[in-house]
């Protein structure tokens, strides 16, 4: 599954010469936090959030920072927070160093920008034009409309097999090459070994989200991870 397969085509954008009132609006008509801000050939130049527009008005009731605050504060910042606090247009309040991802990038790598970067979405970009966008709330309906493995979509006991140890390649750093997996049916036997009882645990929660599956049996010895190295 791909960025452009979950992001929100129909995008609210707005110019740099939109006025903060007219983004309020934009933003309380439309339901939504964030506006991409483009030029006239779409491309992406900002984007204003709703914290973008707290800080006004946090800022406004800020009391002035004393003399000495301001003698070692940097210039350049502050005349920035200057403008970002009394700047009339979206160009004077959007965040300019905007992530943007691919249509083609994958949605667990869009996943991890977001969580990296603490942001709450990203405008997908093509040829420097905006495509959409995805939100947190995209990929949580990604997560819900994954289908759940199932072995009874299957009929051989290779085919279930591969389905057994696709779902254990998740779990990090475990070596599946290691495991020997038993079919027997709808029950199904791992044995190896594994570095930790927490590495067996995220071993079981794996195997947890496969339909048809009525009993798991684990036959794990222990070997530090480390080992695997010597």
């Amino acid at each position: 599954m791909q960025a452009h397969d979950i992001m929100t085509p129909k995008v609210i954008t707005v110019e740099p010469t939109t006025t903060v009132e007219e983004v309020s609006h934009l933003m309380i008509e439309h339901h939504v936090s964030a506006l991409p801000v483009v030029d006239a050939e779409g491309t992406v130049l900002g984007i204003v959030s709703e914290g973008d527009l707290l800080r006004r008005v946090e800022g406004a009731s800020d009391h002035k920072k004393s003399w000495w605050l301001r003698f070692f504060a940097n210039t350049d910042d502050s005349v920035k927070e200057f403008v970002a606090l009394r700047g009339r247009y979206a160009k004077d309040v959007m965040t300019k160093n905007v992530i943007c991802v691919d249509p083609e990038m994958q949605v667990g790598e869009v996943a991890r920008i977001l969580a990296k970067n603490h942001i709450k979405r990203v405008p997908v970009v093509q040829d420097n034009k905006l495509q959409g966008i995805v939100s947190r709330a995209n990929l949580m309906h990604a997560l819900a409309a994954v289908p759940a493995r199932s072995l009874k979509s299957v009929s051989t006991d290779v085919e279930k097999r591969d389905i057994i140890l696709e779902a254990l390649s998740a779990v990090p750093n475990l070596n599946v090459s290691h495991l020997n997996v038993i079919i027997d049916g709808d029950e199904v036997e791992i044995w190896g070994v594994a570095a930790s009882n927490e590495e067996e645990n995220a071993m079981k929660i794996a195997l947890e989200g496969i339909d048809g599956v009525s009993k798991v049996n684990f036959n794990l010895g222990r070997l530090p991870g480390y080992a695997w190295a010597i």
